[in-house]
């Protein structure tokens, strides 16, 4: 399992999109191109699937130095109306473009920190979306929340405003390795939101655990897992450190490589997660989640409706996902559109009417094939050969996967590709045989996380 490992330890993508974002092709995109595809994909699923949204809530009060997230470190609160106040007017200019009244099935307040708002911010900002909106009839709603500053408050009002699901960032109970990452969080405090949480009624509380962080032992996992599962979260995320410290605004330069877990150390981390979690009855849920047989996310893997985007993992397979908010990325299935990354110039740009756009890539016929074979990969670890690709293209594919097969870590067959149990550790190498940008044109400089 170590030859395996120092095998297939690369930098490679993660796969919440396909083309992933640094393969982008500006060729062809502009506002105007991207509000049509907009309009299309609204038109076609509205009224049948509804729509995705993703709001991006980027103030922390502090910086967490595993985070590779777009973030604004401000103890600031002064900043949460006129960000709230462009927020609903993003949302504006979409309504405006769809030319009707849009039904929400999904909605997803990220970060930074959601629960850096006020509880009376977030109430005003969710009732200013759906003024205009209608909420489908199987919504899910959910909010990423800090341990350490997520009151009973923040909890009451966003399930009267429709979330039942909510994910807090746990990462580790050690206190080295909690200094170490500038995220320090008593289990007690942990133990008292997950209660909180249920007794308002909050049918999903997920937990998000991560593997290979710098000064984690193997220990330390055993025992975060441990308290973990007194607790008993209905679904957990369970996926390893990126470490990015290239990318510009995180702090991962405060720590040396070697205070890292070196791949051996991770590949054991992640099996003890894994035991540890399947024993306890969660269902492995495509690469890094795992989940209670009464979770909704379970209930999607078994009935092959697991869906993933640049949400992670969701049960809500809609095709259009308008993302709101500085950096944020929508989706519109035909095509991808970022906005820009700055929050002077996002709320400039608003408040002139124009639609924030950083940069975006209409995609390919091929690339909605590629993006068919990935999906498949990563929410089901199986694909079927057929989808559209030209005959060279499947041999080209199919030979890059001929040395996962000799070690075992997929089943090469007639109609489909299967992977194994083993090789669902790889599941990201194994998508980058079908990643045709990816093997059209070398990165010149680093780009991805290491794929273990």
């Amino acid at each position: 399992m170590c030859d395996l490992v120092q095998k297939y330890n690369v930098p490679g993508p993660r796969y919440t999109s396909y083309p992933t974002v640094p393969y982008w092709d500006k060729t062809g995109f502009s506002g105007k191109t991207w509000k049509k595809t907009v309009r299309r994909i609204f038109t076609e699923t509205n009224s049948d699937k509804g729509i995705s949204l993703y709001i991006h809530l980027p103030f922390c009060e502090s910086m967490c130095t595993f985070c590779g997230c777009h973030k604004r470190i401000t103890k600031r609160h002064s900043v949460e109306r006129p960000y709230i106040k462009a927020l609903l007017k993003e949302w504006e200019l979409y309504r405006e473009l769809f030319g009707s009244r849009p039904v929400i099935r999904e909605l997803h307040l990220g970060g930074g920190t959601p629960t850096f708002f006020s509880p009376e911010n977030l109430r005003m900002l969710i009732r200013g979306i759906f003024r205009y909106a209608d909420r489908s009839q199987d919504w899910e709603f959910s909010f990423e929340g800090h341990p350490g500053n997520t009151t009973l408050e923040h909890l009451q009002v966003l399930y009267e405003e429709g979330f039942r699901r909510v994910s807090f960032g746990i990462q580790d109970y050690n206190e080295a390795v909690q200094r170490a990452i500038n995220r320090v969080q008593t289990f007690k405090q942990v133990s008292e939101v997950t209660r909180m949480a249920r007794e308002v009624g909050f049918t999903s509380v997920g937990h998000d655990i991560i593997y290979g962080l710098p000064l984690q032992t193997t220990a330390h996992i055993g025992e975060t897992l441990r308290k973990t599962m007194d607790i008993m979260p209905d679904r957990i995320a369970f996926y390893s450190y990126a470490h990015v410290p290239w990318l510009k605004g995180n702090g991962q330069r405060g720590y040396k490589k070697s205070d890292l877990p070196d791949p051996a150390t991770k590949q054991k981390q992640f099996e003890l997660g894994k035991r540890t979690l399947t024993r306890a009855g969660y269902a492995a849920i495509g690469m890094d989640h795992y989940a209670l047989p009464s979770d909704g996310l379970s209930r999607a893997r078994t009935a092959g409706t697991l869906h993933r985007n640049f949400m992670g993992y969701t049960v809500s397979n809609t095709r259009l996902m308008i993302g709101l908010g500085v950096s944020s990325i929508s989706d519109s299935w035909y095509g991808f559109a970022q906005n820009v990354k700055s929050i002077e110039e996002y709320e400039h740009l608003i408040s002139c009417g124009i639609f924030p756009l950083h940069k975006g890539h209409l995609l390919t016929e091929e690339d909605l094939v590629v993006r068919k074979h990935v999906l498949e990969l990563m929410c089901g670890f199986e694909t079927r050969w057929g989808k559209g690709l030209p005959a060279f293209r499947e041999t080209e594919i199919k030979e890059r996967l001929k040395e996962p097969e000799r070690d075992g870590l997929v089943e090469l067959k007639a109609d489909r590709l299967t992977v194994t149990d083993t090789g669902r550790l790889y599941i990201r190498n194994i998508c980058m045989a079908f990643d045709l940008r990816l093997h059209n044109k070398a990165p010149e400089n680093r780009l991805f996380s290491m794929t273990v």
